[in-house]
């Protein structure tokens, strides 16, 4: 058996002997290199660009700007959630008449080298207007505020309206009602690779493209349309990367620019991006506003919940849409059973970079509303906030349960889980019976320690659908090409696995191929969690059908029926008795002989997806003259329905509780009132390092199989990020809970909590937040 096995990746030997390819390894003869000079300002009028000087320059080949675009050049296009309404809001690839934020691209540079390119950059003179720059998404939408995009009329791009239930007349029934305001902040993947690329035309004319990432195949499409070429003429090839995360492999500006150049003047053009560039220009994510009208009873059942959304989406809509807002109704109630909910969504434009996905887009957000409301509640009533989450949980026997919202086109119906169960899982795990006691000695002794829980339902394997291609090569090797793509997942590993478990192979004698247009037909991609639900789907069905053909004809070799034959171990096998019948190999050589094609495709449709589970819970512990907040303990428990490689599992969730530890209480992409980023670099944006990130128990379980594909997964991308917030938050003021501290905003900082211990214990009821 090879699913279910923690095998060792299929990628690393490659990678950790430094033998990997990133786009900037990639070196062509006679190749140009650009450098884009962005907006200084967050909001300008472009009065002049003086480029004479620039384009005099001997070693100069190329000098664009906005005004050089080719006529009738359509803007960058939604990929998610499209929507005509938001179609006046998309970006060109060079800014025109306007800048909206800093970082824009402005003009392009090429020259021989990039140290020429910048040196010639000095030489453009671009004279703005400067305007008022608009930072706030309130202000953003005052009357008097300047429009952004005058041809939609409002800064309040799009408003998003779910309902479900009758819910002022269930805030009217409740006893209690409270509301809230919660933030949370601007911050983003940061991958240690930035972004690239390399564009060159061949003899053939044909432009080749090396560096595309994620969406491949989609991103093939959308640049032979604003080229006007047929996709025939353009060939996408997918190098390693340094992280996907969710901003990487959207079709950017350079993604158009640096093709078009390498057009124009005949020449392989390479850009690399700079840590600053991407700090300022590459999707930023996360920042939102809420308003939470919460209605309850005096045992904690929350009865509705209303929550007003203000989305900064920044200057431009970009290729993800409304993607994230969406998400963020869509699976806001979690693991919950509220009768009435409703969600106001505004996407406001602000003089900011334009925003997309980052992992757990919409559920970080909400996910942290959410759980911190629960833990609100539980303290108004002085219940247990974990007996709180215990009494609003849906039960299994509420599966398949719809919680009447709808996301990315499908109400978001449950498929399977055991909430209450996991929910027991953890507070064993923790102790947490046991831990007010350990709380008091602990006090006894002088330290502050907390614990806290989340919970979280995560989305995974979105459709609509996925390719996979699979082929015995005569040297036994089977060749499995997929639609995905491979950005540090380990999805050449899972695959690997699942095609050796349907045709009896060792999973190190599965070839994955991906990410080129040339040689895999066709693909969706690897995002939104859906790499293994669906791409793993389709190679199961790829390779059940390769093993059907190779069964058939053992059966006519040996007159036995197919049914009772199977491969294992590289043997035809008897089902019946277990006895081996022939190896595979003289089946394999036998059709070669009899002309049968030793390859299958096979595309896996999927209409609805699939919702993993699971619960964070983290001890802490309090140093009250700093406010640094140390983890003691951290734990995770995670359903995910089936886990190809268990190993692969734990990775992506210690992967992601440190992306989700950073979003906690390090992480921010934070402006200035001018609308100037003020954290663009490592010296003041806040990373995790190892020495930060704790040792992480993980449990994953296997309890609710996902019931919508063949093998029964939900995929494990996401839930490490999503409830670290609220899991940290709520430790902290389950420590604190006798101080004046009340956490409704990320990230989460010292000085708050040290400050909050200086002014001393609370000296009666009423003064508990």
């Amino acid at each position: 058996m090879t699913i279910g096995t923690s095998v060792k990746r299929i990628e690393d030997p490659r990678l950790i002997q430094g033998k990997g390819q990133y786009v900037g390894d990639i070196k062509l003869p006679g190749q140009y290199e650009a450098v884009i000079i962005r907006s200084p300002h967050a909001h300008a009028n472009i009065l002049r660009i003086n480029i004479e000087k620039a384009k005099n320059h001997p070693e100069v080949f190329m000098v664009m700007t906005g005004q050089d675009l080719p006529e009738g050049l359509s803007p960058i296009p939604m990929r998610l959630a499209p929507n005509e309404a938001l179609t006046k809001a998309l970006q060109y690839p060079l800014a025109k008449d306007k800048v909206r934020y800093v970082g824009e691209p402005v003009v392009m540079i090429v020259a021989i080298s990039r140290y020429v390119a910048e040196d010639a950059a000095d030489l453009i003179d671009i004279v703005y207007e400067p305007l008022a720059a608009i930072t706030d998404v309130h202000k953003s939408i005052q009357p008097e505020t300047d429009l952004l995009h005058p041809e939609i009329g409002s800064n309040d791009l799009f408003i998003i309206h779910s309902k479900k239930g009758n819910i002022e007349e269930q805030l009217e029934k409740c006893p209690y009602v409270l509301e809230e305001d919660l933030y949370v902040q601007r911050h983003s993947g940061i991958p240690m690779e930035t972004r690239g690329l390399l564009a060159v035309v061949g003899e053939d004319k044909r432009l080749t493209v090396y560096g595309p990432t994620k969406v491949v195949h989609f991103n093939h499409q959308i640049l032979a349309r604003l080229l006007k070429k047929d996709p025939k003429d353009i060939r996408f090839i997918e190098t390693d990367v340094g992280g996907g995360f969710g901003p990487r492999g959207e079709f950017y500006p350079e993604d158009y620019l640096i093709p078009y150049a390498a057009l124009q003047l005949g020449r392989p053009v390479k850009w690399i991006e700079d840590r600053l560039e991407h700090m300022k220009a590459t999707n930023h994510s996360r920042e939102q506003k809420h308003h939470v009208k919460v209605g309850f009873d005096g045992k904690g059942r929350i009865h509705a919940l209303k929550d007003e959304i203000f989305v900064d989406t920044g200057a431009y809509i970009r290729t993800h849409g409304v993607t994230v807002p969406v998400l963020t109704q869509g699976m806001f109630a979690g693991p919950y059973d509220i009768e009435a909910l409703e969600f106001i969504t505004h996407v406001v434009a602000t003089n900011k970079t334009p925003t997309g996905t980052y992992r757990g887009p919409g559920r970080f957000e909400g996910t942290f509303v959410r759980e911190r409301i629960i833990d609100i509640v539980a303290k108004k009533l002085s219940l247990d906030p974990t007996v709180v989450r215990e009494r609003n949980l849906i039960q299994p026997e509420q599966m398949p349960y719809s919680n009447g919202i709808s996301a990315l086109g499908q109400e978001v119906e449950y498929d399977s889980g055991d909430y209450p169960g996991i929910l027991e899982t953890a507070r064993k795990a923790m102790d947490w019976e046991k831990f007010k006691h350990k709380k008091i000695q602990a006090a006894k002794e002088g330290k502050i320690i907390g614990m806290g829980f989340a919970m979280f339902v995560e989305k995974s394997g979105l459709g609509p659908w996925e390719f996979c291609e699979v082929e015995f090569l005569e040297n036994g090797e089977l060749i499995c090409k997929t639609g995905l793509a491979d950005i540090g997942q380990g999805v050449k590993t899972a695959l690997a696995q699942i095609c050796s478990e349907q045709l009896g192979i060792p999973y190190s004698k599965v070839s994955v191929i991906h990410g080129d247009t040339d040689v895999v037909e066709k693909g969706n991609g690897s995002f939104a969690t859906r790499g293994t639900v669906v791409g793993g789907s389709a190679a199961w069905y790829a390779s059940e059908a390769l093993k059907r053909k190779i069964v058939k004809a053992a059966s006519e070799r040996f007159s036995l029926q197919a049914d009772d034959l199977d491969i294992k171990d590289q043997w035809i096998i008897n089902v019946s008795n277990q006895q081996n019948v022939c190896p595979l190999e003289d089946i394999l050589t036998e059709c070669r002989k009899q002309g049968v094609q030793l390859h299958e495709k096979y595309t896996f449709s999927i209409d609805h997806m699939s919702y993993p589970y699971g619960i964070h819970a983290t001890e802490v512990a309090i140093d009250p003259e700093t406010g640094k907040v140390k983890i003691e303990k951290y734990y995770i428990a995670y359903d995910v329905g089936r886990a190809i490689n268990p190993l692969l599992v734990h990775g992506q969730l210690v992967g992601g509780m440190a992306q989700g530890l950073g979003g906690a209480i390090y992480e921010e992409l934070k402006y200035d009132e001018a609308g100037q980023l003020v954290t663009g670099s490592f010296m003041d944006y806040l990373l995790p390092s190892s020495m930060e990130v704790p040792e992480i128990d993980i449990e994953i379980l296997e309890n609710s199989p996902s019931p919508l594909n063949p093998l029964g997964v939900k995929g494990a991308g996401e839930g490490g990020t999503v409830a670290v917030a609220p899991a940290v938050a709520n430790a902290i003021i389950n420590a604190l809970d006798h101080y004046p501290i009340h956490i409704t905003s990320l990230p989460i900082r010292p000085e708050q909590i040290r400050d909050a211990i200086k002014k001393g214990l609370v000296k009666n009821e009423e003064e508990r937040i």
